[in-house]
C-alpha cells in the first residue's frame, strides 16, 4: 500500500487500483524504507527488543535489522495473507499499529474460527518466509494498520552483512513460531472439543424424535 493512501474493501484510492489475489504488496513502489520514518524506524527498533520478541538484540543490533525493512499501511478489513496461499511467500510484517485477526480454517465445511487478534510488536506471516510452505492461516487487519515488512531478499541482505543479527533473528522466529503453534494446537483442540459435544446434542436431539 502506498505510504498515505488509504484501503477500503479492496481498493487503494489513491491509485484506484483493485488488489489482485496474488498482489505483492512489496513490489512495485508500493512500500518506502522504514528509515525514511525516523520515529516508526525507533518504534520497529523498540518493539523488536521488548522480551515477547525472543530476538535479545542490542540497539545496534535492531537498528540493521530495522534498515532492511519497509514501511507498510493498511486499512480495516484488508487480507495480509490466505490460508494456503502459495504465491506470496516473501515476506513477514512486524505490526507498528492496529490490531490483525489471525484465522484458521477447522474443515468440516466450517467456518474459519479466529484464534487471536495481534498488536504492536507481534510478527505475523514468519513460517512462509522461513520454510517457503504456504500460508498456515489467514491474517486480515481489524483497524487500520502501520507494519515493517522485511522480505526474503532483504533477509537475505542481512545474512550477508550482518550475520550475527540474522542467526538472532531466525534462532528468535523459531522460537515464535514453536510458541505459536503449541497454543494453536491447544485452542483447536479446544474447539474441536466444543465441537463434538454440540454435536452429540443435536444427535441427542434427532434420537429423541425419532423415538417419539
Amino acid at each position: 500500500m502506498i505510504l498515505g493512501a488509504s484501503l477500503q474493501g479492496d481498493t487503494v484510492h489513491d491509485v484506484q487500483a483493485p488488489i489482485h489475489p496474488h498482489f505483492d504488496p512489496l513490489a512495485g513502489g508500493a512500500s518506502r524504507p522504514l528509515s525514511d520514518v525516523p520515529a516508526l524506524a525507533e518504534r520497529a527498533a523498540d518493539l523488536l527488543r521488548t522480551p515477547g520478541a525472543l530476538l535479545d538484540l542490542t540497539p545496534t543490533e535492531a537498528a540493521s535489522l530495522v534498515a532492511q525493512m519497509r514501511l507498510m499501511h493498511f486499512g480495516p478489513g484488508v487480507t495480509l495473507f490466505r490460508e494456503g496461499d502459495g504465491a506470496r511467500l516473501d515476506h513477514l510484517l512486524l505490526v507498528l499499529d492496529g490490531e490483525v485477526s489471525i484465522e484458521v480454517g477447522v474443515g468440516g465445511g466450517l467456518a474459519p474460527v479466529a484464534i487471536s487478534v495481534v498488536g504492536p510488536g507481534s510478527v505475523i506471516g514468519e513460517m512462509a518466509l522461513l520454510d517457503g510452505a504456504p500460508r498456515s492461516a489467514s491474517c486480515t487487519t481489524v483497524s487500520a494498520v502501520q507494519a515493517a515488512a522485511l522480505s526474503r531478499h532483504g533477509l537475505e541482505a542481512l545474512i550477508d552483512q550482518q550475520p550475527r543479527v540474522a542467526v538472532k533473528l531466525l534462532i528468535g522466529l523459531g522460537s515464535r513460531t514453536a510458541e505459536r503453534l503449541r497454543a494453536l494446537g491447544e485452542q483447536l483442540q479446544m474447539y474441536a472439543g466444543v465441537v463434538e459435544r454440540q454435536q452429540q446434542q443435536i444427535d441427542r436431539l434427532h434420537s429423541g424424535r425419532a423415538a417419539g
